[in-house]
C-alpha cells in the first residue's frame, strides 16, 4: 500500500496539514462572526451549544429507534392486539 518514503513524507507533512486546517477553520468562524455582526467567541460558544443540543437529540432519538427497543415495542403491540 504504502512504503517507508510515501509514510515518512505523510508524517513530516502532518503537523502543516493540521496547522493550515486549524487557520481555515479559524478564518472561516471570523467571516461568519463578522457576517453575523457577532464577537468570534459568541460564535464559537454558540456553535458548541448547537453541537450539544442536535447530539443530546440524536442521542435520545437514536435510544428510542434501537433496534431491541423496537422489536419489544412491537412483540407488545402485537400481544395486545391478539
Amino acid at each position: 500500500m504504502f512504503g517507508v518514503k510515501e509514510m515518512t513524507m505523510i508524517l513530516l507533512l502532518l503537523p502543516t496539514l493540521t496547522s493550515i486546517v486549524s487557520w481555515l477553520l479559524d478564518i472561516a468562524s471570523l467571516i461568519l462572526a463578522r457576517a453575523l455582526n457577532m464577537p468570534q467567541p459568541l460564535v464559537l460558544s454558540a456553535g458548541m451549544a448547537v453541537f450539544a443540543q442536535v447530539q443530546a437529540i440524536e442521542t435520545s432519538v437514536g435510544q428510542s429507534l434501537c433496534p431491541r427497543r423496537l422489536a419489544h415495542r412491537l412483540r407488545a403491540l402485537w400481544r395486545a392486539l391478539s
